[in-house]
């Protein structure tokens, strides 16, 4: 078995880093190859519509042939089991750079003849969104929308999971920023009894 581990956020050591750190030891846990990639410190755009991957005759059509910091990510993708991806949400979205990263990936397989996949292995794929929001909120405004965004990573052949994590802690002391609309009291109680159990089933995901 072969895991890629990607965590989405700038942050290496908050919310979504410690989740995808969980997820992780899940997979080691069960003998995985895991490979773990923090992809802020990579150089790469999205989709640059080249059309290479289009192209008649070519070999390997299921291929991103753009060169920069994530070809070798994406080749790892296409060779893996499982796909773990944390994001934090901004704005109602995920990071920028994890959108580019859907494009890469998603983009190849995809068959102009009759949108079928060209893809011909299977990778399960996990998306694991952090976000300030309540529980509530994200039903009532995010859900249906996040399963849109990342519906493309179905050209993988797999099934794709998305597990929210709500109401996150931001920072470590609120006094120090302008954040007057949110309660640090709550934030901190929401994460010292709640942010165990989001770990362990980050942990549950990277062993499945």
């Amino acid at each position: 078995m072969k895991t890629i581990i990607v965590n989405g956020s700038p942050r290496k050591n908050w919310n979504t880093a410690q989740l995808m750190s969980e997820a992780k030891k899940g997979a080691e846990s069960v003998a995985s190859e895991v490979t773990y990639i923090d992809l802020y410190d990579l150089n790469f755009t999205g989709c640059r519509s080249c059309m290479a991957c289009k192209r008649k005759g070519i070999d390997n059509p299921c291929k991103c042939f753009w060169k920069d910091d994530l070809s070798a990510v994406i080749e790892d993708i296409y060779s893996a089991d499982h796909l773990i991806i944390g994001s934090p949400i901004y704005h109602g979205e995920p990071t920028g750079l994890v959108r580019c990263l859907l494009e890469r990936v998603t983009f190849p397989p995809l068959s102009y003849d009759d949108y079928s996949s060209l893809f011909k292995g299977k990778v399960n794929v996990d998306i694991v969104l952090t976000m300030n929001a309540p529980e509530n909120i994200y039903k009532q405004y995010y859900e249906e929308n996040m399963k849109a965004y990342f519906e493309p990573f179905h050209f993988l052949n797999g099934t794709i999971t998305i597990t929210p994590v709500y109401d996150t802690l931001q920072v470590k002391d609120y006094t120090k920023y302008d954040m007057g609309s949110f309660s640090e009291e709550h934030k901190k109680a929401v994460h010292d009894t709640t942010f165990v159990h989001d770990l362990e089933r980050a942990f549950q995901i990277g062993k499945s």
